[in-house]
């Protein structure tokens, strides 16, 4: 018999029929349940979990903080002077303050990451600070300015971010801070109420004439928590204030 014959013969000898339709059905059978495997068990996209690691990491839980000195406490806010410090920038014109930190936020994880012209690893830090400025943005939306302080390490030489991220260093001078703490998520919705809550409380203070100290920011939301905990959060809002009108020097 010819070649073609000859295979013909020997796949009928060793695959009884009706072998091709039950390994067709077989196959059909593990497709479907790998389909439902992945319905069951999604595949992971890699920036969150990299985003969790970040934030869950030593670093995150605010190993590294800019350094400050409380110089005025009252039952619901307090006053910080914080020394010189430098801090990367994400700015945003997104209208809303929960996506403008989210997005802001994922650029400056790349930086972090290494993009940067010194490919330099950077580790996190805490808070993230997401400073906003009413009437800045289009149509005079709200501008956001999504922050991250900068370990010691790189205070005095910043790495310089890739052009495409859009990130600049903010060097802040010493100053001093009005401070109210919150807890939960910070939001749209609540981080406006928050800021009138503080803005109440100093005008009950020798401190109320202090917030005309000009400052580019009207105030900072400061969160300190992965957005993977939901209990025991600590969030703050921030005024500048002025430290000499109340009789403190600054740094």
């Amino acid at each position: 018999p010819s070649w073609r014959e000859y295979t013909v013969r020997a796949s009928a000898a060793h695959f009884p029929p009706g072998l091709g339709k039950a390994r067709a059905k077989t196959d059909a059978a593990a497709a479907g349940e790998a389909k439902t495997m992945e319905r069951q068990h999604p595949a992971v996209p890699l920036l969150p979990i990299l985003l969790l690691l970040a934030l869950l990491s030593p670093a995150a839980r605010g190993s590294e903080s800019p350094q400050y000195a409380t110089v005025h406490a009252e039952s619901d806010f307090e006053v910080r002077r914080y020394r010189d410090t430098v801090w990367m920038s994400a700015p945003s014109d997104d209208i809303s303050f929960h996506v403008a930190t989210k997005l802001g936020f994922h650029r400056l994880f790349q930086y972090l990451m290494g993009a940067n012209l010194n490919s330099s690893r950077i580790s996190m830090t805490t808070p993230i600070l997401t400073s906003i400025v009413p009437g800045a943005g289009p149509l005079h939306s709200s501008a956001y300015f999504v922050r991250l302080y900068l370990p010691l390490e790189f205070q005095a030489s910043p790495p310089v971010p890739l052009p495409e991220l859009n990130l600049h260093p903010d060097r802040w001078p010493g100053h001093c801070v009005a401070v109210r703490s919150f807890s939960g998520y910070a939001r749209d919705h609540n981080v406006v109420e928050e800021a009138e809550k503080l803005a109440v409380s100093l005008s009950r203070t020798p401190w109320v004439n202090s917030t005309d100290h000009p400052s580019k920011n009207a105030y900072s939301i400061a969160q300190y928590n992965s957005p993977f905990r939901i209990i025991g959060r600590v969030n703050e809002v921030w005024f500048d204030v002025d430290c000499r009108s109340a009789g403190v020097e600054a740094y």
